[in-house]
């Protein structure tokens, strides 16, 4: 069959491939443990839960407007004025079937074709993609380990051209799970000021930070600034909300108002009922998310810890998301494998433990690991990733 070009170009998204395929083993009946998938593996808190079935039985089943109900919209508003001290209006404001959907559309209504968007690597798998389905072309900087894989001004600046439209900033990273400081934000966003490119602020992971710091968005450094960012967030993340898939984008009205007449054109609206839910997440608040959170840094700390003890492998301490990224390299040299892929192929066959090789992120050396699972499970894992470590060397 003679499909679209632009469809055959897609690079299928790893962390899904992966998931899929440790899915179908325990299928099989074998013990797997994954350690790919980027989800919360807490249940959405119970006053979502129950908001959302008051929703139904009172009939909220029907089409809302494209762009998102208003009260949820509000909220979003009062969220970010809590939170980062920034003012938007309900026409700066998008609400999308997930965040993956707010950058899809974002994409397609700012990029015409050529133009150019730089994204810092290591970089979640789907930047590329999108770029590419809206007919722009990803530029890659790799940002260094030693600089905790962190783009600096300097690269930034040496790598805009006459074609740059925008740069990505993710911050918590997916999937390294660094973060900007102020400082730092503030640098680049001189830069983005002085060649007046767009700056993408996905912010995903903002509540999940474990290092007692807070998070900065770059929108709140300057009035200048918060014109140039169109910043991307959503509740999958912080309230353990994946499936109902829930995002939004804030920015010039402009923008947000290309954004809604595509998304009336391709999803009509986001689900109705997902949106009340979303709304009582940002109107309430819930022990719950803080104890989520709490049972994170645990895991972080401890997993960390196994993991640089296994020979081979060192990993620079992420500051938020549920990832480790540590380098392999040597790992794999040690073992025999020629690939951070086979290396990850043969631990999933002969110990179980599903692990996403780095290449999907622009990272060939490297491996992602999600401790979204028990301590229990990630200690399991560890200890199997580091008997296939030994038995190989």
């Amino acid at each position: 069959m003679d499909l679209a070009a632009r469809v055959q170009a897609l690079t299928p998204s790893t962390t899904l491939a992966i998931t899929a395929k440790a899915k179908a083993l325990k299928q099989s009946g074998h013990d797997v443990i994954g350690l790919g998938a980027g989800e919360p593996d807490f249940n959405t808190p119970s006053y979502i839960l129950d908001a959302a079935a008051k929703a139904m039985q009172e009939g909220f089943t029907k089409y809302t407007p494209s762009g998102g109900i208003v009260e949820l919209k509000d909220a979003i508003i009062k969220k970010m004025k809590v939170d980062q001290e920034l003012d938007y209006t309900r026409e700066e404001v998008i609400v999308t079937t997930g965040a993956k959907h707010a950058l899809y559309t974002l994409f397609q209504v700012l990029l015409n074709p050529d133009d150019e968007v730089i994204i810092p690597t290591p970089y979640w798998v789907s930047y590329p993609e999108q770029i590419k389905l809206a007919e722009g072309k990803p530029v890659y900087v790799q940002a260094s380990e030693s600089n905790q894989f962190k783009l600096t001004p300097e690269q930034l600046e040496s790598s805009i051209t006459a074609k740059t439209k925008a740069v990505i900033i993710n911050s918590p990273s997916n999937p390294t799970g660094m973060m900007y400081s102020k400082q730092e934000l503030q640098a680049l966003g001189e830069v983005c000021l002085k060649h007046n490119i767009f700056i993408i602020s996905d912010e995903i992971y903002e509540k999940l930070i474990y290092t007692g710091d807070k998070h900065v968005s770059i929108a709140e450094i300057s009035p200048e600034l918060k014109e140039n960012t169109i910043i991307i967030n959503g509740v999958s993340k912080s309230h353990a909300m994946t499936g109902w898939r829930i995002g939004y984008a804030l920015g010039k009205k402009e923008i947000i108002k290309a954004m809604t007449n595509l998304a009336s054109h391709s999803t009509s609206n986001p689900t109705s009922i997902a949106q009340i839910a979303a709304m009582e997440a940002y109107n309430q608040t819930d022990q719950k998310l803080e104890e989520m959170k709490q049972a994170f840094s645990e895991r972080l700390e401890k997993s960390y810890q196994w993991l640089i003890d296994i020979p081979g492998i060192t990993c620079v301490k992420p500051n938020g998301a549920f990832y480790l990224f540590p380098n392999v390299k040597e790992a794999v040299r040690m073992n025999g494998f020629d690939s951070v892929e086979s290396w990850v192929d043969a631990i999933l066959e002969e110990e179980k433990v599903a692990l996403v090789p780095g290449s999907g992120f622009g990272a060939p050396d490297n491996a992602r690991l999600s401790y979204a699972i028990s301590l229990d499970q990630l200690e399991e894992a560890m200890k199997r990733i580091h008997r296939f470590v030994k038995n190989h060397q």
